[in-house]
């Protein structure tokens, strides 16, 4: 960085456009393998956040591909890049008061703790969307495991490019097994247990799992 840029503070911070939306704004960082549900269920937890009054943003991993990162492919290098920008973005919208939901499949544990170190203490929570392999392949709904199985897409993770499991992320979601309401349930409760939640929250209707 250049010597002469210096960090202007301003009159309205964090905290003020915090309470003026009277909630505590948060990243909520949801990981996993391709297919394993990140992007439906911060979907479905924005959904029934927003539903109850709060103030959200959602970041999909597909989507900024098409403007903020553009720019960048599928190397190593560009998937740090891409991290590190996403990881930027939503840490200005949790300095605007939000509650940020983002879905990456976010593979390298170092990228994950340079979020996390760019968000304030506390205000970052991980969730591993936990589906194994052989689950994401047969949901594959855009059938790109078929196509990096076949050669046609490289460097893709889970195939020929490592996934690195959270160790010890804020909220571990068994993908797998429970349902996707099941699930927002799960996150709802962690948040109102984490205070982040107002008094009259509700639960989702759970679905029958088989």
């Amino acid at each position: 960085m250049a010597d002469n840029v210096v960090w202007h503070h301003h009159a309205v911070d964090r905290t003020v456009r915090a309470d003026n939306k009277g909630q505590q704004p948060a990243v909520i960082w949801f990981t996993g393998l391709s297919a394993s549900g990140k992007s439906t269920l911060a979907g479905a937890l924005e959904q029934i956040l927003t539903e109850q009054g709060y103030h959200t943003y959602l970041l999909d991993g597909d989507n900024v591909r098409h403007g903020l990162c553009r720019d960048l492919g599928f190397s190593d290098a560009d998937r740090t890049e891409n991290i590190r920008r996403v990881g930027e973005v939503a840490n200005l919208m949790a300095d605007a008061g939000l509650i940020v939901m983002a879905a990456f499949i976010s593979p390298f544990r170092v990228d994950r703790q340079v979020v996390r170190d760019i968000v304030p203490d506390g205000q970052f929570i991980e969730v591993f969307v936990d589906a194994p392999l052989d689950v994401c392949r047969e949901r594959d709904p855009k059938g790109l495991y078929a196509r990096a199985e076949r050669g046609e897409i490289k460097q893709f993770t889970g195939i020929d490019s490592p996934y690195e499991a959270p160790q010890a992320p804020e909220v571990h979601i068994d993908a797998g097994r429970l349902s996707v309401a099941e699930s927002v349930n799960q996150l709802l409760e962690y948040l109102h247990a984490q205070g982040r939640l107002k008094a009259g929250y509700r639960l989702v209707d759970v679905e029958v799992v088989a």
